[in-house]
């Protein structure tokens, strides 16, 4: 199956060297470029679109407010979105992964590590367990004021999880893997994934970012200044 990929920067030197690096891999095509938000998001509309790399800072609409757009689309329920960002530490990101963003790379990582988050988003994981992004959104929620961000609705609905489910939602947010996940409870990974798309069901999320970002803001996980 081939990743159908759709690159948004304002920049075109930097989309021309995403498109090299795209399609020079054998699983993996760019469908179309975007040079601002609301380019992204038409594109993404006609399709077919399986991943959007998309810049966070553009003219007119931002890469925030297309993944707000991309994410609400029930139609475009598929699509995956990593935000690509100059900034290892940027409010906006997190933000964006509230927005619906499965994650976020920034524009100095390696060809290997934007090919991989490419896959892994793809695959519905999220780009979640390398230690910046973890702790960019407990520094973020701390900073900000947690307590003042959580959703009611949400804590509300922690409710209808089970405690296994709970038990693995608070891992998910630790930025644990279903293996390491299944290693700590001792089940299979497969048994894990049912929690986690069962969790994910009943707290409306997209996908594994916005579990945790669900985690922080309904108070299930609490942040910690690192």
């Amino acid at each position: 199956m081939t990743i159908r990929v759709l690159l948004a920067d304002d920049q075109a030197l930097l989309r021309s060297a995403f498109r090299v690096l795209v399609d020079s891999e054998p699983d993996m095509e760019v469908v179309g470029e975007a040079s601002d938000g609301a380019e992204a998001v038409r594109l993404a509309k006609e399709g077919p679109v399986d991943v959007v790399l998309m810049d966070i800072r553009m003219p007119g609409t931002d890469g925030l407010a297309a993944t707000r757009l991309i994410s609400a689309d029930p139609a475009l329920g598929h699509v995956r979105v990593v935000i690509l960002t100059t900034f290892e530490v940027d409010d906006y990101v997190v933000q964006s992964l509230r927005a619906g963003a499965s994650g976020f790379l920034g524009k100095g990582s390696e060809p290997e590590e934007l090919l991989s988050a490419i896959r892994i988003a793809a695959g519905g994981e999220a780009l979640l367990s390398p230690t910046a992004t973890k702790g960019l959104i407990a520094r973020f929620l701390a900073q900000g004021g947690a307590d003042d961000d959580h959703d009611p609705a949400r804590s509300a609905r922690l409710g209808a999880l089970t405690v296994r489910e709970r038990e693995v939602l608070v891992l998910v947010a630790g930025g644990h893997s279903n293996d390491e996940i299944a290693e700590r409870l001792e089940v299979s990974p497969l048994t894990v994934k049912t929690h986690v798309n069962r969790a994910m069901a009943k707290l409306g999320a997209r996908d594994r970012a916005q579990l945790v970002v669900i985690a922080y803001e309904s108070g299930l996980v609490r942040a910690r200044a690192e």
